[in-house]
């Protein structure tokens, strides 16, 4: 050890601490840990009401746990000076020595008034010794004192984030390099959930100073016209502050409290804050005073007026940065408007993004981590502790997890062997010999392995923590009261004794349960066994003692069944497997097979006795047909298949599925793992059935099902033919389309994206318009009749967009990352890849010819429209540090879930390009045609169109024009589907905020070809200017946007442009839309106007900040050419002269 290093001994501390407090305040009572210190004695062990979260393991020493104070510990530790951390604290503390940075010391003393001889500061990058242990503080990157703790106890080593937020210098700290590998981190996880994914400290901050300059050049010249307020905690922020004032030159003022906190921090005399509120512009406030953050952001315009009004301002400004703020806006950050008041919500975050939290893990690759925030205090090991843990699987180290988990094992095992020779020495009896001695043999054979087993993993958890009876009598008083006991004990069995995912498991499956308890007491009563079956359970009760009553319980679930059954010829069987019959560690856990990695929920089934039994650990022999005379034509193929799925189905349901896969295998793996999460059986019961009827056998039951209804069966279970007869139906003539009959799914089911894929198969392979516009006619009206809510998404599909133009959202995939994702999707190499692109010229065909070679487990579940569209939104707004690993990873579970043609047009929207032939001209109006044939019955043929013919192309000519009134589709296909034949242009408006598309000009041959055009009709020209067309709106909040020809928004590419807009404005005008042209000039060159290449020179800003007013090297001018709406009235048919 260091020869410097500082050495402290708590007690020591202490007592002399509060020898000093004490004699101040005669009156006070000493706590029992100062008498015990003082007697030489030992402190009590740590009660469990400490949560583990902030127990260093193995030590006393608490971590920002003063609200479980007590006389078990005098060492407490307090990461940084933030309430939710020192909540406990006052300046009545003496419970013991709090160990902390310098600056927090500093603020406890100055601050919270806590005694100077209670609070030792800790100096950083520093090893001290406390209490035989060591201890480093090193920087948390969160607020001014914030500290990361660092543990040495013995020969462990623990690391306490308290708040946090992870940046690359921490990698090269010589400290936490020494704590790689440590046995646990204690983990700020305030933002550990994948949507947690905001932009770093620098561009938020960025982001903030941007746009007061903006706001302050839009409104130069004005005195005292705009109030910035920003949102800060008493301690933290201090950056965003310090940057305002370096570089938009002004002071910040704080009040007398703030003042107080900065210059204990050091920031009080360096020339930056105020408390003069006349001498900035830039006031902080207190936290809540813009609206309160949690759950969601919900503003306070009244207090903000107020605010503003008593400063003596017109306009106000407000910023709140948190990390909770972390919404991606297509303009940018968002922002909350009323009238002249503006709330900016910016995410900055002093704690770690998920991404940031996972890429410190994978540096310090701990043992195991602890998350410190959002747990349950009172039961780490609860459901929501586990699901965080889960988002650093296979980042911790899991070979010395590994080792720790058989070391348990090992552990066990001494101590049941231990079990077993204190349980053999009693001498217990054999038990005379019963009518059925094989029975019987064979279950004392099981007895006998139960006690040499008892300890297996799951029965070993269950004894140690009280036996099954306090197991279930736990989970009964969790659970509704018409849950039976048998029902309690296949949760348990099933959750391997965990009470917590017992319950889990249950409301997830809650109606299937109190279904199968429902057809419970519609089956014969134990009492109505036959003698035999009461002989056989009388012998097992007599010669079983309690330790083994569970799992004779459990066999007598799987053979009480047997009334009608030959008892020998489940002996020979099971002899033939080479097991004289099921041992308890058969029934009880084993290890995972592949197919537990799919998902797959274990069904429940109902037996003759009432008890309702997961079959997931059952094994082969005691699943039987309970049908007399029933054979099993594919015996040993049902064997193997019940194998591979882990005895996850029933063996009767199993049958039935192996005969529908005629005895192959993999087929009936297919059609399991594509069984939908719905059971497919009830409790009915018939006696006889047709030959043509299916007969779908449960445990004890039978259901007959219909020819009709046994297509729904096949459905359910996901069987997809090569030969659908629906595949090209969308190719019949709209008078011969049935929209249900020759759709690809049912009423209620979410409308596949099959449906779109093979409409788009055949579009492109169409070259007539007609045909194609038919199609798209046809594939809509089977989607309005069975999944009206999937219109939309279908529309935005079929363009290739997911959303509005002016929203400007886009996907930012490029093919590079495509490929990458096929790659893993599908195994094929890139070289290969790139090969077959080089020949085909396509990346969707490259794409299908890969899956279409791709050998599958198990038939893929169906994509829905509705979440492919919801999933490409979620890729557009993916953001930040690792988004392309991100939007990678969606695209290969896309991928991953296509079938036939869906991966080549899932492939072609990603790289915006469908290649169909159909565009927004041919989408629309095949929408309009299915909504008026939609108004006909749609069980029924419409019969000739012709008589439709008017209404069609009245429709079609409406949707046409209002599309070029207001394109946005999430307003133009609602009110379509809501108008039907009705549906007029009118029924829209014009938005300021919501470009038109514009009119655009033809290249002509010459002068002539423009004469012949018009027909010797009198017309004006107009001067061709060579710059950027620019539509420009202003908002009823006087705020103005800027779009492109292309109705994408460039607002912040010309700033200048809004300045010159509002200087000429007319204020009697409060909105407007102008066409415009945006021209460069030269104004030191007599206005010279100068050419398009000029003009692309400037700085094109980001849809985050707009460009600086002093960074603008090339001026412009514009030129308004039509004015197409003005305070709510539409004059895109008017010729009057407007003067805005």
């Amino acid at each position: 050890m260091d020869a410097e290093t500082l050495t402290l001994t708590t007690s020591d501390l202490f007592l002399s601490s509060f020898g000093t407090f004490a004699a101040d305040s005669p009156q006070l009572l000493p706590p029992k840990s100062f008498e015990l210190l003082s007697q030489s004695s030992s402190l009590p062990s740590v009660p469990s009401l400490v949560p583990t979260s902030k127990l260093i393991p193995n030590s006393c020493f608490i971590v920002d746990g003063f609200r479980t104070a007590g006389d078990f510990s005098i060492s407490y530790f307090l990461s940084h000076f933030h309430s939710d951390h020192y909540t406990g604290l006052s300046p009545n503390w003496y419970r013991g020595i709090i160990f902390c940075s310098e600056t927090t010391a500093s603020l406890l003393v100055e601050i919270l008034k806590v005694s100077p001889l209670f609070v030792y500061a800790l100096p950083l990058n520093k090893t001290v010794t406390i209490d035989g242990s060591n201890v480093t503080l090193v920087d948390a990157n969160h607020c001014p004192g914030a500290v990361q703790f660092l543990f040495e106890v013995g020969l462990e080593r623990y690391i306490h984030t308290g708040d946090c937020r992870f940046c690359d210098s921490m990698k090269l700290d010589p400290f936490l390099q020494k704590f790689v590998g440590a046995d646990a981190v204690f983990l700020d996880t305030t933002y550990c959930n994948p949507k947690f994914v905001f932009q770093s400290q620098e561009e938020s901050i960025e982001y903030v100073v941007k746009t007061i300059q903006r706001t302050k050049e839009e409104n130069k010249g004005s005195a005292k016209s705009v109030l910035f307020l920003i949102a800060t905690y008493i301690v933290g922020k201090e950056r965003i502050l310090l940057e305002i004032a370096q570089r938009c030159n002004c002071l910040v003022h704080v009040d007398g409290r703030k003042m107080r906190i900065l210059s204990v921090l050091g920031f009080g005399d360096i020339g930056v804050f105020t408390e003069d509120s006349s001498a900035s512009d830039v006031h902080v406030i207190g936290w809540n005073l813009l609206g309160e953050v949690w759950p969601f952001f919900r503003p306070n315009f009244v207090k903000m007026r107020e605010i503003m009004a008593e400063k003596g301002y017109s306009k106000a400004v407000g910023f709140v940065s948190t990390g909770w703020m972390h919404e991606v806006k297509k303009d940018g950050f968002a922002v909350r408007v009323k009238e002249s008041l503006e709330i900016h919500l910016v995410p900055y975050s002093e704690h770690s993004s998920y991404d940031e939290l996972r890429e410190y893990v994978r540096f310090l690759r701990p043992k195991r981590v602890v998350p410190t925030v959002g747990v349950d205090p009172e039961k780490l090991d609860g459901k929501h502790a586990a699901s965080l843990q889960k988002y650093f699987r296979g980042l911790v180290d899991e070979t010395a997890n590994k080792n720790d988990f058989l070391m348990s094992f090992h552990q066990k095992a001494v101590k049941a062997n231990e079990t077993s020779e204190n349980f053999q020495s009693t001498g217990m009896n054999d038990p005379a010999e019963p009518v059925y001695s094989e029975i019987i043999e064979d279950l004392a054979l099981i007895m006998n392995k139960s006690r040499e087993q008892k300890c297996s993993l799951g029965e070993a958890t269950l004894m140690k923590e009280g036996g099954m009876e306090a197991a279930t009598e736990e989970l009964r008083n969790c659970l509704p009261s018409w849950v039976n006991d048998d029902q309690i004990v296949s949760l348990i069995r099933c959750a391997e004794g965990d009470v917590v995912k017992a319950v889990s498991d249950f409301f997830e499956r809650e109606t299937e349960y109190y279904n199968h308890s429902s057809v419970s007491t519609q089956i014969r009563p134990i009492n109505q066994l036959s003698p035999s079956d009461v002989k056989i359970c009388e012998v097992v009760d007599n010669n079983s003692n309690q330790d083994n009553n569970m799992a004779i319980k459990k066999l007598d679930m799987g053979s009480s069944s047997a009334t009608k059954r030959k008892v020998s010829s489940t002996i020979k069987r099971a002899k033939k497997k080479g097991k004289i019959f099921p041992t308890l560690d058969s029934v009880g856990p084993k290890q995972s097979t592949i197919t537990k990695f799919f998902g797959k929920v274990a069904p429940i089934s109902a037996d003759v006795d009432g008890h309702v039994m997961s079959t997931s650990n059952v094994p082969l022999n005691m699943v039987k047909p309970l049908i007399v005379g029933s054979v099993e034509p594919y015996e040993q193929e049902l064997d193997q298949f019940l194998q591979v799925i882990n005895y996850c189905m029933e063996r009767n349901a199993a049958a039935t599925l192996m005969d529908k896969a005629k005895g192959n295998i993999d087929v009936a793996v297919d059609m399991y793992y594509s069984t939908s999460d719905r059971p497919i059986f009830n409790a009915e019961v018939y006696q006889t059935a047709p030959r043509d009827c299916h007969a779908i056998k449960c445990t004890g039951q039978m259901k007959i099902l219909s020819p009709e209804k046994s297509d729904i069966l096949s459905m359910s279970v996901g069987e997809t033919s090569k030969d659908d007869a629906n595949v090209t139906t969308v190719l019949l003539p709209i008078e011969k389309y049935s929209p249900i009959e020759h759709a690809c799914w049912k009423a209620g089911e979410p409308a596949p994206y099959l449906h779109l894929a093979r409409t788009f198969e055949l579009a492109e392979q169409e070259k007539g318009k007609i045909k194609t516009s038919a199609m798209f006619c046809n594939m809509f009206r089977s989607l309005l009749a069975l999944s009206p809510g999937d219109v939309l998404p279908a529309v935005y599909l079929c363009t290739n967009r997911v959303a509005a133009d002016h929203e400007n959202m886009e996907l930012n995939i490029g093919g590079g990352l495509v490929i990458s994702a096929l790659e893993e999707a599908c195994g094929t190499s890139k070289s290969r890849i790139k090969e077959m692109y080089n020949v085909s010229g396509d990346l969707g065909d490259v794409a299908q010819e890969c899956r279409q070679t791709q050998k599958l487990l198990a038939q893929p579940r169906p994509i829905s429209i509705s979440n492919l569209f919801l999933m490409l939104r979620r890729i557009s707004v993916e953001t930040g540090s690792g988004s392309a690993a991100r939007r990678k990873q969606i695209v290969v579970k896309l991928m991953r879930f296509c079938r036939e043609m869906e991966m080549k047009f899932l492939v072609r929207t990603l790289v915006r390009n469908l290649r169909i032939g159909a565009m927004m001209k041919t989408i629309l109006p095949a929408l309009a045609q299915a909504v008026v044939l939609n108004c006909h019955s749609p069980m029924q043929h419409i019969g000739s169109c012709e008589s439709l013919k008017p209404q069609l192309q009245g429709i079609c000519a409406a949707v046409t024009e209002a599309y070029n009134i207001s394109p946005n589709l999430d307003l133009l296909v609602p009110s379509l589907l809501s108008g039907g034949i009705e549906f007029s242009a009118s029924a829209l408006t014009m938005e300021p905020g919501t470009p038109i598309p514009p009119m655009l000009a033809r290249i002509t041959n010459g002068i002539s070809q423009v004469l012949k055009l018009f027909q010797n009709r009198a017309f004006t020209c107009e001067f061709k200017y060579d710059g950027q067309r620019a539509q420009i709106h202003k908002l009823s909040s006087g705020s103005i946007r800027i779009f492109s020809r292309k109705m994408k928004e460039s607002t912040s590419r010309f700033p200048d442009l809004i300045t010159i807009i509002k200087e000429f404005c007319n204020p009697a005008h409060a909105t407007f839309i102008l066409d415009t042209e945006i021209v460069a000039v030269d104004r030191k060159n007599g206005s010279k106007l100068m050419s398009f290449q000029e003009l692309s020179s400037r700085e094109r800003g980001s849809k985050d900040y707009s460009i600086a007013m002093d960074g603008i090297k090339v001026d412009i001018c514009v030129f308004i050419f039509d004015i197409m709406f003005s305070n709510g009235e539409r004059l895109l048919l008017k010729h009057d002269l407007f003067i805005i």
